[in-house]
């Protein structure tokens, strides 16, 4: 039976869906104005792993993972480079499809994006209005007055006086209290702006996330994901907001995946210490990477570094080697074989990836011993609830490293090789042994390993 790590509650919980046998979930995005940073990557990843085993054991799985395409790092994004919002947010929502495809994300079965709901968000704030959990300030601007949730900091597990220290009431704001959060901004010169009762704006960051899961899994759902650093105060306005305009519950299982680290920080653009998606896909295969994620529990803190991934390289090359020249059969999965019975045991203990990972590595191993095609359609399969081991083996083992190595590595294409093994064939014929090793050498420098088996010369990048 599935358990899963509550956040609300700070244990795991045997997961239970509100419908049998159907499971909604709602994950938080990516504000669209600019890259993916490999932080994004982990939240895309993390929860592409959770749709996935979900589906695989057998539930019918409502994917809902949003898109901001309004707020005001948008906006300051636009006018430094002088195009309208609506071209950079599509310009870099293009750009993180690409991304997560690149990554082996699935498509999540919806995809809202907030500007399509603002009219939604207004009929929500005007609820919680008329129901006493929001005002309109002096300023024009509708706050949330937390004092009026009794729930508030649940999440975060705080109560309203821990919350408060240090606090600063914002300048220019006519908050009743410091943590009151903004539902409405009132219009400024030159920002989008739509209608409303309280005159024209637009909305406050939090409350898309209230209306756009509410519209496509209604105002009670199974599981809500996101990154650590959303738990507050974004995930904790949501509860009050949802569970202030609805009156019960919003979400049962909280879920929050880890940070990824950079020398022990947090990858983060505010600190000016992260890698986009797509810097680090021009060194490493995209599938090293999501191994990277994947090979360490979601809750958990990745550190990384060239180091770690080209680790990740190296195992994932392993796991590939042991397919090679194995014929696959297809796996009818049988829970009650020994590598299958841990396999899943891990994935049911809230989505233990690093000993479900072992279990490939166990399963590996014993294929390297018996080749049996039955055993390399198994570890194929439980491979594949990861979203890995899916490419043919010489695909992987022959794909170049990324598109910034050496002029003389990137123009050393599978047909070359072949070439330069040909030559070094015909000099080992004519016993021109000196030749022979000087290609393999060139070949090795380059990056190219060469095995000479009974069925002749393969090759992999190293």
């Amino acid at each position: 039976m599935l358990k899963i790590y509550n956040t609300l509650t700070r244990d795991k919980q045997l997961f239970v869906p509100i419908t049998p046998g159907k499971v909604g979930m709602y994950v938080y995005g990516m504000t669209v104005y600019d890259y993916c940073h490999l932080g994004h990557a982990r939240v895309m990843i993390v929860f592409d792993m959770v749709q996935r085993w979900l589906r695989a054991s057998g539930y019918g799985v409502d994917y809902v993972r949003n898109i901001t395409d309004i707020d005001d790092k948008i906006i300051k994004r636009a006018a430094e480079s002088n195009e309208p919002v609506a071209t950079l947010t599509e310009r870099f929502t293009q750009a993180m499809h690409e991304d997560t495809a690149a990554l082996g994300v699935e498509k999540p079965n919806f995809e809202p994006r907030a500007t399509a709901y603002v009219p939604d968000m207004v009929r929500m704030i005007k609820k919680l209005i008329d129901k006493g959990f929001a005002y309109r300030a002096a300023n024009g601007d509708v706050y949330y007055d937390v004092r009026k949730f009794a729930g508030y900091g649940k999440l975060s597990g705080k109560s309203l006086d821990d919350l408060r220290v240090g606090e600063r009431v914002e300048i220019g704001t006519d908050k009743r209290d410091p943590l009151d959060f903004v539902l409405w901004k009132a219009a400024k010169p030159g920002e989008p702006e739509w209608e409303s009762p309280w005159g024209k704006g637009r909305p406050g960051w939090h409350i898309e996330c209230s209306v756009m899961s509410e519209s496509h899994l209604g105002s009670h759902f199974d599981i809500h994901g996101g990154g650590q650093d959303l738990q507050f105060p974004h995930h904790e306005n949501e509860i009050a907001q949802s569970e202030g305009a609805s009156g019960h519950t919003f979400v049962n299982y909280w879920m929050h995946n880890g940070f990824v680290r950079v020398d022990e920080q947090k990858m983060s653009k505010s600190l000016g210490n992260f890698f986009t998606v797509r810097e680090i896909l021009k060194k490493y295969d995209p599938e090293v990477v999501r191994f990277f994620i994947l090979r360490a529990h979601y809750r958990s803190p990745v550190n990384y570094s060239d180091q770690h991934i080209d680790d990740a390289r190296h195992a994932l090359t392993r796991l590939y080697t042991a397919l090679k020249d194995v014929p696959t059969v297809e796996a009818q999965i049988n829970w009650q074989e020994s590598y299958a019975a841990r396999f899943r045991e891990a994935m049911d203990d809230d989505f233990n990836t690093p000993e479900a990972v072992a279990v490939l590595f166990d399963l590996a191993n014993e294929l390297n011993r018996t080749r049996a095609p039955q055993q390399a359609g198994l570890l194929k399969t439980l491979a594949g609830f990861l979203g890995l081991l899916q490419r043919e083996p010489q695909q992987y083992l022959h794909s170049a490293p990324g598109e910034t190595e050496a002029s003389a590595r990137a123009a050393l294409n599978a047909a070359r090789i072949e070439e330069l093994i040909a030559s070094r064939a015909a000099a080992r014929k004519a016993r021109d042994f000196a030749e022979s090793d000087r290609i393999r050498e060139e070949l090795q420098r380059l990056g190219v390993i060469l095995e000479d088996t009974p069925r002749g010369t393969v090759w992999r990048r190293a």
